[in-house]
């Protein structure tokens, strides 16, 4: 099993997000927010490095919204890659906290 690094919390939230579905910037900052009972807030300087850096790593993609009258927004949406990028980051995190409960 290849060992993962680490994720930040805010690209974990931002793919955890868009495991709903595609989004757009502003709609993922406040679904975090929401998610994580306020805990987490992704700025939006963050949230465009975030992108810019996982687009790179070929973990989400950008595409055009469809919607009347919002066809030039940008919204992210996640590729194969940034779903197992997730998955393994969930697993990464419950093995952590079966540690945790060893304890």
């Amino acid at each position: 099993m290849k060992r993962s690094e680490p994720m930040s919390e805010s690209y974990f939230y931002i793919l955890l997000c868009l495991a709903r579905g595609a989004n757009h910037g502003y709609g993922i900052m406040q679904m975090t927010k929401e998610l994580s009972e306020g805990d987490v807030t992704i700025g939006s300087g963050t949230m465009y490095g975030a992108t810019s850096n996982m687009i790179k790593k070929g973990w989400i993609r950008e595409i055009m919204s469809d919607e009347p009258g919002l066809e030039r927004r940008r919204l992210y949406q996640l590729t194969d890659d940034g779903r197992e990028a997730l998955r393994a980051e969930i697993g990464r995190l419950k093995r952590m906290l079966e540690n945790a409960r060893e304890v």
